[in-house]
């Protein structure tokens, strides 16, 4: 039993570790200056 528990945590510590984060959270004003500026050059 304790073998597997060890498994067990060695497994959740590696997909922790592991966690690809989407990046910082844009506001909705920047988002929609980008777009403006992608359009209005168009």
């Amino acid at each position: 039993m304790a073998r597997q528990k060890k498994r067990q945590e060695a497994a959740w510590k590696s997909r922790k570790q592991e966690q690809h984060p989407h990046g910082k959270i844009r506001s909705l004003k920047e988002i929609s200056s980008e777009y403006d500026e992608k359009n209005t050059t168009g």
